[in-house]
């Protein structure tokens, strides 16, 4: 594969190029959820945040790794639902349909 790389094939390059940004975008969103993930976990302390925010700040691959591991199994407990919307009254009052003129007949 290595080899292939090297020499010239443009659109083995251009392929290259996209794949590359993908897995750029994923570490991306994947190291913003566990940076969310840290301040959404009750059971940490602030300490506790503050010392995995720092480590996953200053080793990103080796933190986010780590925090993955120790706990990622649980990401999706701590993950917000969506609320359901609202079912307040409206303090609005709306006219009451009035019924169709007739004409008279004739």
């Amino acid at each position: 594969m290595l080899f292939a790389a090297e020499t010239n094939y443009p659109l083995l390059q251009v392929f290259l190029s996209m794949l590359y940004f993908f897995l750029f975008v994923i570490w991306i969103w994947i190291a913003i959820m566990v940076i969310f993930d840290i301040f959404r976990s009750r059971d940490l302390s602030g300490w506790g945040k503050a010392l995995w925010f720092l480590f996953v700040l200053l080793l990103p691959y080796l933190g986010v790794f780590i925090y993955l591991i120790a706990r990622g199994g649980k990401m999706h407990e701590r993950r917000p639902t969506p609320r359901p919307p609202s079912r307040r009254r409206s303090t609005t009052t709306c006219a009451r349909p009035q019924a169709p003129a007739t004409s008279p007949r004739s």
